[in-house]
């Protein structure tokens, strides 16, 4: 959890260059198709349930 794969730390730079995207003047639906996609990849869910199991994540406020 603590040393991601660099194949993980790209996923995630990604997320983040996504969002950035997404939540600019310019947004695209292109972007938010990738953040479903990439927010759906195993490694990414596997790292992210480890994340919030050792309460380093946020909680959803929404889960609907």
């Amino acid at each position: 959890m603590m040393k991601p794969r660099v194949s993980l730390l790209c996923k995630l730079g990604s997320i983040a260059v996504h969002v950035e995207e997404l939540l600019s003047a310019h947004g695209h639906e292109f972007d938010r198709i990738e953040l479903d996609a990439l927010l759906r990849d195993p490694e990414v869910l596997e790292w992210t349930k480890a994340m919030d199991a050792a309460a380093m994540l946020p909680k959803k406020r929404n889960l609907g």
